[in-house]
């Protein structure tokens, strides 16, 4: 009997170890893996990007520690940490009017009569700022109200086409069992349309500000009156110093990534509903 149960519990020697098992798991479709595992290979796949970095020979790319050296220079010596400070108020101010404008056009669209204003306002994605500038500066002046409303308008052209698509693929036994419960067209409209896409809403937000800060660059070079890290990156970039240019790239991916982070648990605690049943969560 101790010899059957002793042989119950050994280890099956054939197979993977449980730990390389989840690794091995990460290379096959539709699997499932642990964050631990998924921290590993982004350990890993970082080191070989930065190996690779610091040791292919190609002559125009500044090294990892000539990187750092500029970026220690641009922050102590020209202010890089107030023009960063300036730069990301900016972005913040035009996502809050962005995410407030774009959410009142899409949640239009159960009027009928609001449908063809907000497809036309969605075609605007097409337009380049560079040809609205002009229009933009007679409407609301130079500085930082030019800069903010270029950056609203480049996001909420994106935020209402997706936010309507999302409004417009709400299922229609949504709509049908709220009104089950007696609920007049008002008040559907808060239950199912507005309460009903919350998460949504705030992972397009978090999608479009990341368009913004890709924008950032060209509004802030369109007036520096104020500077910010875009007007920095043109000198920068004017003058050819390419490891100050990827120091503040980098710059602007680690805040960006940081952002996008904070929106996500933003969005966790928010909606904790919508990572219940997702393919690739455990």
């Amino acid at each position: 009997m101790a010899t059957a149960d002793l042989t119950k519990k050994a280890p099956s020697s054939s197979g993977p170890p449980p730990g390389l098992a989840q690794v091995l798991a990460a290379l096959r479709p539709n699997q499932v893996v642990s964050g631990n595992v998924m921290r590993l290979i982004i350990a890993v796949q970082s080191a070989l990007a930065l190996l690779a970095w610091w040791l292919v020979p190609i002559a125009v790319l500044p090294k990892p520690d000539e990187v750092l050296a500029a970026l220690g220079r641009l922050w102590m010596e020209q202010g890089l940490g107030p023009e960063l400070i300036t730069s990301f108020g900016l972005n913040l101010q035009a996502l809050a009017i962005t995410a407030a404008i774009s959410l009142a056009f899409a949640y239009s669209t159960v009027v009928p009569a609001f449908r063809p204003i907000v497809a036309a306002a969605s075609k605007g994605r097409f337009l380049g700022l560079i040809g609205l500038t002009f229009v933009f500066t007679l409407m609301v002046g130079g500085g930082h109200t030019l800069k903010l409303w270029l950056l609203v308008f480049g996001m909420s052209v994106f935020f209402v086409t997706s936010m309507a698509a999302e409004v417009e693929a709400i299922p229609r036994e949504n709509f049908d069992h709220a009104r089950t419960l007696r609920l007049n067209e008002w008040h559907v409209v808060w239950e199912v349309v507005i309460l009903g896409t919350i998460d949504k809403a705030i992972e397009i937000l978090r999608q479009n500000a990341a368009i913004g800060w890709m924008m950032l660059t060209m509004v802030e070079g369109i007036s520096r009156s104020e500077g910010g890290v875009g007007a920095m990156l043109l000198n920068q970039n004017k003058h050819f110093h390419l490891a100050e240019v990827f120091a503040i790239q980098f710059l602007i991916l680690s805040v960006g990534i940081l952002q996008d982070y904070g929106i996500g648990v933003l969005q966790r605690l928010v909606c904790p509903w919508s990572f219940l049943q997702k393919e690739r969560q455990k």
